[in-house]
């Protein structure tokens, strides 16, 4: 069965431009607990691989490195944070259309008063390596 990355980014979605820092708590409640029950739908139907949010722009780091030297290290936030990566979602399922209603159903999660906030989620196959021995 294939695998998919269903991939969040910072940005918000069509149905909400409200940063979640500004949201009233009960509806960050609401949108971590649909995350949580969407995870559980998933591992139960054996489809949910891993799923992961992941630490916030203002912590992230950047490495640069030659192969020579010493690294280069930046520390975030970086100037266009909706660009990166917020979560993610690996999925092994039967077809790239299951993939698609997964991530439309993600994409739907709520917002301030429960309003789906359409955020955009990207889709991409994981490509395996092939088998070889050495």
């Amino acid at each position: 069965m294939p695998k998919f990355m269903l991939l969040q980014n910072y940005e918000g979605g069509v149905g909400c431009t409200v940063p979640m820092s500004d949201w009233d708590p009960s509806d960050i409640k609401a949108h971590i607990q649909f995350q949580h029950d969407l995870n559980a739908e998933l591992a139960a139907n054996g489809e949910l691989v891993d799923a992961q949010g992941l630490a916030g722009p203002e912590v992230a780091k950047r490495v640069i490195f030659d192969g020579r030297g010493v690294p280069v290290v930046t520390d975030g936030p970086f100037p266009e944070t909706k660009e990166l990566l917020a979560g993610y979602r690996m999925i092994d399922v039967e077809s790239e259309a299951r993939a698609l209603e997964i991530a439309a159903k993600a994409s739907a999660s709520p917002g301030p008063n429960g309003v789906p906030i359409s955020q955009p989620i990207e889709v991409r196959q994981v490509m395996g390596a092939p088998d070889t021995d050495f």
